[in-house]
């Protein structure tokens, strides 16, 4: 600093005004400019010689506490990044008290119970409390000493599992505990990185931070895998020992616990030997805990490992009709992702003790009835028509066989039950139950509706045609309302599937299924409102929050007055009519059977005003029964009188006032090509005492077979005795088959029937049962007039 000084004396100070001409010769121009900056800037080297001199004169760069400061700090920071990385790649907040796998399903009944699993899932998810105390404490003792200590990692315990492995030249002890295994079974793949791991202990740091230590062991309890098919204590309970885990000994709780760590070693089914090993070694631990005393302990070690072994209980199926049903129903309600990724628990409508009773009911039936009637499936429905709910299904006889379930899927033919939708249009639009119309023989644009007892009443009302199940009369009812009313409300009573305007549709000519056709017969029961069909309730997510749920309104689909005037008529079908086999003593019931061509579909829909049932017997591949609907109204009772028995008698609607009512549909009337009526004659087999015109004359002159459809049944018994099917054919003269090529062939339409006729013998064809025109002279003789010896 002194020679600076000095240095600076020496110079020319000669700073004379440049206006006087005087220069500075020794200092730069800039130096003259700024003087006073020159000085400060000398006035600083002082003290950055003395920091050198202090320094020992090393750069910055060159010092080891500038290296170590850099060093914590890169290091701080590069902590805080991975654990920001590692954050960013967990699962949300409020995923992290998730109580299930990833891609697992659950599907339980209205009660809790469970019908259905699949994927890795417990079939009994236990409460903490459910569980015995030894048996939590032996999983604390083998698998985490210090839970109730940690925050989800123990740093002693990585230290003491390291010793311990280091000791044995092996792996004999892990370091995870509890938190972080129920993280990794949760939120993670078994992937064995040093990456998974890090996830693993950050995830358990933040769901100790969410959740409570029972919550966690509980959850871990429930789900860690044990081997054998078994997730949770509960499961692995009945695997290794057919027991609940009340029921376990100390001994065999030990063995359970011990199977955490490695399941295909310690299995006690597999590897006795090992099993009992790691078993001794939790009763160790949990005396070294004070969990057990010695004499505990030494009584568990002489235990002997005795095994009963049974099938996971998630392995097991509940309703697999209903089960597959509702699996179908989930796409409906929640994306394919969420089905893809989700543990999903879906709660249903289904009752278990009505299923059962419906299983047996069904199963009865095809036992008895089957054998001798010749049908071999049956499927039952029951509804709760207030709030649609499914509360029992059975699709058929035997799932794991065929699990084709005729309740959905199977569209046939329905037969007489579809006359409920023609007449229900013909109140609503006005008309009386006591409007009649003629029973008599009647051809509709070459459309022949047939009885099946080839016999006419004459004039009836249209309940009693209800209740007889009077074919004539339900075509002639259809022509009156109209294709387009009666398929619209059918439609809106709950009718999904397409329904054709032909006159055949009054006899059911037009395939629906079980559940649309129950379903639809619901909306009677309450006062003509409908409410879709449907089995679940609500859909949850792996953390128990509800994504969905069932929220189906009502609709009006029928008048409330029409809908207490069909209640009334369809009561007394099941009164003084074919559904006389579905009474149940002193509460009223509604309903109404149907069969279809050569009896293939046995039919009965009855209801009650808490709930609807419908009940379809038959064969898949559609070949005729000897049996009717009455096999059909028989199940529905078996099932039905079991279902209310603690159900309140409730009573229908009173029929409301006939007189001044006024249509609340508007019936758009048929208007045919070409009707064809003729009285009732005393044989209706002979076409020749018609009283049409001469062209239906002619055509009754030739000879025809005629289909036979089955009509309702007149008795009320349930007893329904074979029935033989045959076509029956009329001779005809030969001087009348010239004039069949020249008149068209009419439609014959099979009556539908609910129950057997009685056995018939074959007719001859003598001259009274000829079908030749009245007063034909060319009519062939009998077999008897043959065999008359000649004169």
């Amino acid at each position: 600093m002194g020679k600076l000084t000095s240095w600076f004396k020496r110079r020319p100070t000669n700073l004379s005004n440049s206006g006087q001409g005087g220069t500075n010769e020794s200092l730069p121009p800039a130096h003259v400019a700024q003087p006073r900056q020159l000085l400060s800037k000398m006035k600083i080297l002082p003290s950055r010689i003395k920091a050198n001199q202090a320094t020992g004169g090393k750069p910055l760069y060159r010092r080891v506490w500038f290296w170590a400061g850099l060093g914590v700090g890169g290091g701080i920071v590069a902590l805080i990044y991975g654990v920001s990385l590692i954050d960013r790649s967990l699962p949300d907040q409020t995923e992290l008290n998730a109580v299930v796998r990833e891609q697992t399903l659950t599907i339980k009944a209205a009660d809790g119970t469970i019908l259905q699993q699949q994927g890795e899932a417990a079939r009994e998810q236990l409460k903490l409390e459910q569980i015995p105390d030894n048996l939590k404490k032996a999983f604390i003792a083998s698998e985490d000493k210090r839970f109730k200590e940690h925050n989800g990692v123990d740093p002693q315990g990585i230290v003491r599992a390291g010793l311990n492995n280091l000791r044995s030249q092996g792996v004999v002890e892990g370091a995870s505990t509890i938190t972080q295994q129920l993280a990794r079974i949760l939120f993670l793949k078994q992937e064995q990185t040093i990456w998974r791991k890090l996830k693993e202990i950050r995830l358990a740091q933040k769901m100790e931070n969410e959740l409570t230590k029972d919550q966690i062991l509980e959850r871990y309890l429930n789900l860690v895998y044990l081997g054998g098919g078994a997730y949770g204590v509960a499961d692995a309970s009945w695997v290794y020992f057919s027991k609940s885990p009340d029921q376990l000994s100390l001994a065999e709780m030990a063995t359970i616990a011990g199977l955490a760590p490695a399941p295909s070693l310690y299995a006690p089914d597999k590897n006795p030997e090992a099993a009992k090993r790691r078993r001794n070694l939790v009763l160790l631990r949990m005396q070294e805990d004070g969990v057990i005393t010695t004499e505990q302990r030494q009584a568990a070690v002489q235990e002997p490992l005795t095994l009963k072994s049974s099938l996971p209980k998630r392995v097991q199926v509940e309703s697999p009709y209903f089960t597959s049903y509702i699996q179908k129903e989930l796409p409906k309600y929640v994306s394919p992702n969420v089905l893809k990724s989700e543990g999903l628990v879906v709660e249903t409508t289904l009752n278990p003790a009505w299923q059962k009773v419906a299983e047996e009911a069904v199963a009865k039936t095809l036992r008895n009835q089957g054998r001798w009637e010749n049908f071999k499936q049956g499927a039952m429905v029951a509804i709760d028509p207030r709030n649609g709910e499914i509360k029992a299904m059975v699709g058929g006889k035997d799932f794991g066989k065929n699990q084709f379930n005729r309740v959905t899927q199977a569209q046939r033919q329905p037969g007489s039950t579809f006359k409920g939708f023609v007449y229900a249009t013909a109140i609503a639009s006005g008309k009386s139950p006591y409007d009649s119309y003629q029973d008599a023989p009647f051809v509709v644009d070459g459309y022949e509706p047939k009885n099946y007892s080839e016999k006419f009443r004459g004039s009836m009302n249209i309940r009693d045609a209800l209740t007889g199940s009077i074919n004539v009369i339900a075509v002639k009812t259809l022509i009156d309302v109209g294709f387009t009313p009666t398929i619209k409300l059918a439609h809106d009573m709950g009718v999904k599937s397409e329904l054709k305007p032909t006159y055949s549709l009054a006899l059911g000519s037009n395939e629906v299924n079980l559940l649309e056709l129950t379903s639809a017969y619901g909306s009677f029961a309450t006062q003509g409102l409908h409410i879709e069909p449907h089995g679940i309730t609500r859909i949850l997510n792996r953390q128990g929050k509800v994504i969905w749920s069932a929220n189906f309104k009502s609709k009006r689909a029928l008048d409330a007055d029409s809908a207490a005037i069909m209640t009334w008529m369809l009561r007394n079908v099941v009164e003084a009519g074919t559904g006389a086999a579905a009474q149940l003593g002193n509460r009223p019931v509604a309903g109404k059977t149907g069969t279809s061509d050569e009896a293939r579909d046995l039919w009965f829909i009855g209801y009650i005003p808490q709930m609807v049932t419908g009940v379809w017997l038959g064969n898949d591949d559609n070949r005729p029964t000897y049996g009717s609907s009455g096999s059909a109204a028989y199940t529905w009772r078996e099932f039905m009188k079991k279902a209310v028995e603690e159900m309140p008698v409730e009573k229908f609607p009173k029929r409301p006032k006939l007189e001044g009512r006024k249509g609340t549909i508007k019936a758009q009337s048929i208007k045919p090509k070409q009707v064809l009526n003729r009285s009732i004659s005393s044989n209706d087999d002979s076409e020749g005492e018609s009283t049409r015109n001469s062209e239906d004359s002619s055509s009754s002159r030739r000879r025809r077979s005629r289909r036979r459809y089955s009509q309702e049944e007149q008795q009320s018994g349930n007893s329904t005795p074979r029935r033989r099917r045959r076509d029956r054919s009329e001779e005809s003269s030969s001087n009348n088959s010239s004039s069949e090529s020249s008149t068209p062939r009419r439609r014959s339409r099979r009556v539908e029937s609910d129950s057997p006729p009685p056995r018939r013998t074959r007719r001859s064809s003598s001259p009274a049962n000829s079908s030749g025109s009245s007063g034909s002279s060319s009519s062939q003789p009998s077999w008897r007039d043959k065999l008359r010896p000649s004169n």
